[in-house]
């Protein structure tokens, strides 16, 4: 095929963790997690195939009694043609990943002493993962070989999650050596010759977040799944009487009914609670099947952290509201081995696998659930319209709409032709698609215009760097005032922000409640923003995964009695709750009706006259929101552009109804459109240092960032910030 030999020598590089080839300690520690596991599982089944001669897989040699003795030894055969290679680079000890950077050179050095003892030079080398692309950039660079990257998780990415939990920026810098991770990161991405990832939404959503992102350069290849492992019940015999069918049956009146089953984690993201509803406000889905939902583990809720606390809370209040007892399961304890178990007792009873989350990344459980037999219905969005586009084994669905979420279910429950097509394409698409030889079948096809070109090119043109590392502004906006009104300045307000996302972060405030702004952004086709306020400030979440930020949570619950709130104003004429689904847990919510409704003067004075702390929002003339006394648009913008260290004085924000107005107030740079809502913002005029614009919509915003010259220094900024 290539070199001498017609067959290949594949360098796979993993630097740090626990790597051995037969029992992993996955879940050891933060560095000895998914990636091993993949990296192994690739050595071997690259080694399997006919055209490669030998995978070696570079690692550090750890001698440390803390440790087994496995990871000491210089070399261990994997199987035929694969081995892991172990190499001395600092000191003995096993030390996290952050430690390794400056021993980076001597691995690399010491890498390059190895394969001259060899005397062979490998055809293609392969890092994985920030730290192994420094090394592999180095060592390829050396040998005059291709480089082929994995990233396995993005430094940018990590950094707004450690951001959002509450992480200051300079204990990310000095924990996490994060500024030397995404320069790392940077420099690969600008060398590699093919990287490697694991779905589209990967490649588009968390790569293009870098200088350096070429997607021409970039290609995705699923990882693959053990086959041995899932598989569908009759190749597996009779599971009934497994524990975790009994654990199940407890629950239901009638166990034989088609299973609808759901498997994630207690988290809010992965939308447990709408699959709920779908199925409680179905009759004919409650009538054709049980639901099992599966969301970890759990002994005493009380003593959980809040967030899996809380949906776990939900999950169980639903089941009461809408009666779900004897068709319900939601076991609280499960074991790894009985997953498998989980989708063949699904299968078996003719029934459906459900991936309803709010945004899933990859979506590893539909993969396993279709290699069991299951046909599945998932979210649109992310690694799912990849697995269902190549597997035809399902509907995807607005993870939003229930009632949508229920026809799906039972268009595969009632229909089973449609039902058997779809498990038999299934088992097929995993097979040629997800399987580990399908992987290095792909892999190889991959690589395969890197090794026909003889030399290098003399010239590979390196795209701009900006001079500072992370993001030096921001715009956010308004969703409903701001940008629905108009289609076309929508379209031309979102090119922009596409063209300067690497300098500018885009975030979106609203009123609306997370599900509301997730389903109208869906309608109008406005891309997830890097920033969502929602709840009128009450709840802030970080792209990409919608990650909550917990530690703003904390902060506003300060003072908030939200049982007074609602008692103090229960016999106020010409005000009325809202519906449950405006309602949240820092949100009381009310519509008014303003003939009858005391001012929102008066609505404050008696609040404070309870001696409760709080804020009060009119909008539209209509809707009253009551919120914590430190929460509110523009405090939690300032949250953020404290967090991510934004002067305030590099934020746009554009704003166009009363709960905008502290976010227009103060440092920022301020826009009100033309369609604003004259009354609540008039008292802004007098402001010397807000802008009026005298378009409307997102033309209005556009306005702004020209009478600003907001990206005039986007690429060229006079310092340096830390966003």
């Amino acid at each position: 095929m290539t070199s001498g030999q017609n067959k290949l020598y594949i360098l796979l590089i993993s630097v740090h963790g626990l790597l051995r080839g037969q029992n992993l300690e996955l879940g050891r520690d933060a560095d000895t997690g998914g990636q091993i596991k993949y990296v192994v599982e690739l050595a071997n089944a690259l080694a399997r195939h006919p055209d490669v001669a030998q995978v070696d897989l570079l690692t550090r040699r750890v001698v440390d009694s803390e440790v087994s003795g496995d990871y000491a030894q210089h070399i261990e055969i994997l199987g035929n043609n694969a081995r892991i290679v172990r190499i001395d680079a600092g000191p003995d000890a096993y030390i996290p990943k952050e430690l390794l950077w400056d021993h980076l050179d001597a691995f690399a050095d010491n890498t390059m002493d190895f394969l001259r003892e060899n005397a062979r030079t490998p055809d293609i080398i392969h890092s994985h993962y920030a730290d192994a692309g420094y090394v592999g950039m180095r060592l390829a660079s050396l040998l005059g070989v291709p480089l082929v990257h994995t990233g396995h998780s993005l430094g940018r990415v990590k950094r707004r999650r450690l951001l959002a939990s509450g992480v200051k920026p300079g204990e990310i810098e000095s924990r996490y050596n994060m500024a030397r991770r995404i320069e790392a990161e940077e420099d690969t991405l600008s060398t590699a010759n093919l990287v490697i990832a694991s779905t589209h939404n990967e490649i588009n959503d968390q790569y293009a977040r870098y200088d350096q992102y070429n997607p021409e350069s970039m290609t995705v290849i699923p990882p693959g799944t053990d086959l041995h492992k899932f598989l569908p019940p009759d190749q597996a015999g009779d599971e009934s009487e497994s524990s975790i069918a009994k654990a199940l049956n407890r629950f239901l009146e009638n166990p034989d009914k088609p299973i609808v089953l759901a498997l994630s984690r207690p988290d809010e993201r992965k939308n447990i609670a709408s699959l709920i509803k779908a199925y409680g406000e179905s009759v004919s889905l409650r009538d054709t099947a049980n639901l099992v939902i599966v969301a970890g583990n759990r002994d005493d809720i009380h003593d959980m952290e809040n967030g899996p606390a809380s949906v776990l809370t939900e999950i169980l209040v639903l089941i009461d509201q809408y009666d779900l007892y004897g068709k319900a399961a939601y076991p609280k304890h499960h074991f790894a081995n009985d997953v498998p178990i989980l989708y063949r007792l699904a299968a078996a009873s003719g029934g459906v696998f459900v991936n309803p989350a709010l945004t899933e990344p990859f979506g590893l459980t539909l993969i396993e659930a279709a290699a069991s037999g299951l046909p599945i219905v998932a979210t649109e969005d992310g690694g799912p319209q990849d697995i269902i586009g190549n597997c035809h084994n399902g509907i995807l669905i607005d993870p939003l709409d229930t009632a949508e979420m229920a026809k799906a279910l039972l268009k595969l429950l009632s229909d089973k032709r449609y039902w058997s097509d779809c498990v038999a394409s299934g088992l097929k698409g995993v097979k040629r698609y997800y399987s580990w030889q399908a992987h290095a079948e792909n892999y190889l096809k991959a690589i395969q215009p890197l090794l026909e070109i003889a030399e290098p090119p003399a010239f590979r043109p390196v795209l701009p760097r900006r001079p500072m590392l992370y993001h030096d502004r921001a715009i956010f906006t308004d969703l409903d005032q701001n940008l629905l009104g108009d289609p076309v300045s929508l379209r031309d307000f979102l090119e922009t922000i596409r063209q300067n996302r690497n300098c500018a972060t885009f975030g979106i405030a609203t009123g609306r409640s997370l599900e509301s702004a997730l389903r109208i952004m869906r309608r109008y086709g406005i891309p997830q923003p890097d920033v969502l306020i929602t709840s009128v400030g009450t709840e802030i979440y970080y792209a990409p995964n919608l990650t909550s930020d917990v530690v703003w949570l904390k902060h506003i619950d300060y003072l908030w009695q939200p049982k007074r709130v609602r008692e103090t104003l229960s016999e106020i004429e010409g005000i009325k709750l809202q519906d449950k689904t405006e309602q949240s847990q820092f949100k009381i919510s009310y519509n008014v009706d303003s003939k009858r409704a005391p001012s929102l003067d008066e609505i404050h004075r008696l609040l404070r006259q309870a001696e409760l702390s709080v804020n009060v929002f009119l909008s539209f003339g209509q809707y009253l929101d009551i919120v914590p006394v430190r929460a509110s648009k523009g405090f939690a913008l300032r949250w953020f552009a404290d967090q991510w260290q934004i002067p305030l004085d590099h934020v746009l924000a554009a704003g166009g109804s009363g709960t905008d107005e502290d976010m227009l107030r103060g440092n920022t740079l301020a826009v009100v459109v033309a369609n604003r809502h004259e009354e609540e913002l008039s008292q802004l005029t007098e402001a010397d240092s807000i802008y009026f614009a005298s378009k409307d919509y997102a033309r209005g915003i556009l306005e702004a960032i020209d009478h600003y010259d907001f990206f005039s220094t986007c690429n060229v900024p006079t310092e340096e910030k830390d966003s």
